[in-house]
């Protein structure tokens, strides 16, 4: 299965500058980490955004779980990166009840949290 209407998917700017790319984020700064030695910068932000609208555009769904608010999606497998070495990620979307747009909650390097 494939992420429902992804070609309306939302990537906040703020999630990828303030959280993903942030060095400063207490819990962001680990995964900026990550995907920095990736290639991924703040000044290309776009790029990352980019990346994983196209991983789960190429990736289908392992896990959605309905709650009150919503159903959480999953994503895993690799990931196109500026470096070309393409890791394994999990990235995480979310759509809220009484709303079809996916978006973004988080991602990470996969088999780990976070």
């Amino acid at each position: 299965m494939k992420l429902p209407n992804l070609h309306a998917a939302i990537v906040p700017q703020e999630k990828i500058c303030g959280y993903l790319l942030s060095s400063t984020h207490p819990a962001g700064r680990i995964k900026a980490t990550f995907f920095s030695q990736f290639g991924f910068t703040v000044d290309s932000w776009e790029t990352l955004a980019t990346a994983l609208v196209r991983h789960a555009t190429d990736r289908d769904v392992v896990t959605a779980k309905e709650s009150v608010f919503g159903v959480r999606y999953i994503i895993e497998g690799t990931m196109e990166t500026p470096d070309g070495r393409n890791p394994i990620v999990r990235v995480v979307w979310f759509i809220a009840r009484g709303q079809s747009a996916p978006r973004l909650v988080t991602a990470y390097p996969c088999g780990q949290r976070l």
